[in-house]
């Protein structure tokens, strides 16, 4: 434990906690560490005769509020200078040296090479399994858009090539989509991206588990083909049906869709998390390789968020 510096030991003794305090007291408690810095440390630079690199665990910390506060690396470290609550979840004292925004694009940039983030997701979602907040048997499905910059009025003078456009209801978006596959208390179970053009339904095989009996999904899952499918594998299909030309609803069909979007309503609060609480409405990074890296790490610390107070010992 580093030794408290005396502005460190006036902070502390303050009486009130802001909501922001709270927060990091709670995800201090149930983000797995150990876990998460056993999976990067391989991969870590060992300290040699040069510049001592900053502790691994300081790194995540930063890495996790640079997530969870949508900043850039300049304004990750500007923040660690200024605001004593992220200091303290990083654990820098008043006195230690900040990582510069070198230090931080460096150190996201190994999670991206090395595809660590989604190796992060995966390690959060064992221990939900463990712990018997991720279920199997149900699986919904569902597919946000997410911003990238139109303009071309940049240094390359032209707009991102894995980025494209697309139009939902009347208007027209540029940018990625993120699909995801979740469980009936929409936990995040798989992740996949593509350019906003692509169609809901051709990621639709990738998002199943395998060990699923029923799949919800609204009306840009539907197809012939892909209740087929699921039904061939002895999956029920909840796959809301939509209109053809020449052929409306029934009233029937129009009663059961109603009835299976309550149940697939749970998909949608991951999106919630991640575009709502943590501002993560347009892309920073050019390229899908680097947006999808983070969308697998603010999908971790969604599904931790989600069910953070069942991690937490009763009481706390």
């Amino acid at each position: 434990m580093d030794q408290m510096s005396f502005g460190d030991a006036e902070y502390t003794s303050k009486k009130k906690q802001t909501r922001r305090e709270v927060f990091f007291a709670e995800m201090e408690r149930v983000v797995p560490w150990k876990s998460l810095l056993n999976l990067i440390e391989p991969f870590y630079p060992i300290a040699g005769n040069g510049r001592h690199p900053y502790p691994l665990e300081k790194m995540l910390r930063v890495h996790l509020m640079q997530n969870w506060f949508t900043l850039s690396d300049p304004a990750m470290e500007e923040a660690l200078i200024e605001n004593m609550p992220m200091r303290r979840f990083a654990g820098l004292s008043m006195t230690q040296p900040t990582p510069d925004e070198t230090t931080i694009l460096n150190f996201r940039r190994l999670l991206e090479r090395h595809q660590l983030t989604e190796a992060i997701f995966k390690a959060v979602n064992r221990l939900l399994a463990d712990k018997h907040l991720l279920l199997k048997s149900g699986t919904l499905v569902d597919a946000t858009i997410i911003s990238a910059p139109s303009s071309t009025k940049n240094q390359d003078r032209s707009r991102d090539p894995e980025m494209t456009q697309t139009r939902k209801g009347n208007q027209w978006y540029f940018g990625m989509k993120v699909h995801i596959g979740t469980d009936r208390k929409g936990i995040v179970h798989t992740v996949t991206t593509t350019t906003a053009k692509d169609a809901d339904i051709t990621q639709l095989p990738e998002l199943l588990h395998g060990k699923e009996t029923v799949v919800h999904g609204d009306r840009g899952y539907y197809s012939a083909d892909a209740n087929h499918h699921l039904r061939s594998r002895g999956i029920r299909s909840r796959l809301q049906k939509r209109a053809s030309a020449g052929r409306p609803l029934s009233r029937t069909e129009k009663a059961r869709n109603k009835k299976w979007s309550s149940a697939r309503a749970m998909v949608e609060h991951p999106f919630l998390v991640i575009k709502r609480l943590w501002g993560f409405v347009k892309v920073r990074y050019r390229g899908l390789a680097k947006n999808t890296a983070r969308v697998f790490a603010l999908l971790a610390l969604a599904n931790l968020y989600r069910v953070r107070h069942r991690l937490l010992p009763h009481g706390a």
